[in-house]
């Protein structure tokens, strides 16, 4: 499969462009398939991509937690964030290179109710409990959406997507909110959760619209000459197709056109 993926990729001409100094540290968190670990194993659209950048730069990835990763990019120990959407507390913190569009919906098990329109009418529905990721960020709209679902008292924050389609399925929590191709991901290998596959209800709402996602280098932790370096690498990347390949992939065509679309 990677030799099929990343045969478009081999024509950029790594050897052209300025290699890294050191080693760049990427701390990754499971993200549907994009980044899939499982206990030590480390796999997935992105892990898969930047190993094969290994001729200009060379890349050591760790599992953590989201919220974790997070906070390390923001403190300058993360080189990389890797995906990740694009958002302007995020913009203070790295140069941003955008690889595809996404978008967040609203992610339920298919019921009767009434379709939700817009974050108003979601936070309208006072019955229905909301479950989220800790540290999973779409922008402005969806942190005023959590600062207002929090003083209602109806929100759930859970450490990964597979832990929040579990308490849907639990129906300890109602609703999501995420790009539909991160839970899909994580829910297609897990026994407890494969049957509500075909059951996921996808309600997109205007305040969170198509917006970009690749990965945000680091303003902190790098010297300029590695900085530069990997934006010009991951620029290659972006135009060379790569990344939309790879989620052609590893997704169902329903999946993605939900919440992913190529540049």
């Amino acid at each position: 499969m990677r030799i099929l993926l990343f045969c478009s990729f081999s024509a950029v001409g790594l050897q052209a462009l300025a290699a890294c100094s050191r080693l760049i540290t990427v701390p990754v968190a499971a993200t549907g398939r994009s980044v899939m670990i499982n206990g030590e194993q480390i796999d997935g659209i992105y892990p898969d991509i930047l190993r094969n950048l290994n001729e200009a730069c060379k890349f050591t990835l760790t599992a953590v937690p989201r919220a974790r990763m997070e906070l390390m990019f923001e403190t300058g120990r993360a080189d990389l964030l890797i995906p990740a959407s694009r958002t302007p507390k995020r913009d203070e913190h790295g140069i941003f290179i955008p690889m595809i569009y996404n978008r967040a919906t609203l992610i339920s098990v298919d019921s009767n109710r009434p379709i939700i329109t817009s974050a108003q009418d979601l936070l309208d529905k006072k019955d229905l409990k909301v479950t989220l990721v800790r540290g999973f960020d779409y922008g402005p709209a969806y942190q005023d959406l959590i600062r207002e679902l929090n003083k209602q008292g109806r929100l759930f924050f859970d450490a990964d997507p597979l832990s929040v389609a579990r308490l849907l399925k639990a129906g300890i929590a109602d609703i999501t909110i995420m790009a539909p191709s991160i839970l899909a991901g994580a829910m297609m290998d897990d026994a407890r959760v494969q049957d509500m596959l075909d059951k996921l209800r996808f309600e997109p709402i205007p305040e969170l619209p198509w917006g970009d996602s690749g990965a945000y280098i680091s303003k902190k932790s790098l010297n300029n000459e590695d900085r530069a370096a990997l934006k010009d690498l991951l620029e290659q990347v972006a135009k060379s197709g790569t990344v939309w390949k790879g989620f052609l992939r590893y997704y169902p065509a329903n999946v993605l056109k939900e919440s992913i679309r190529p540049r």
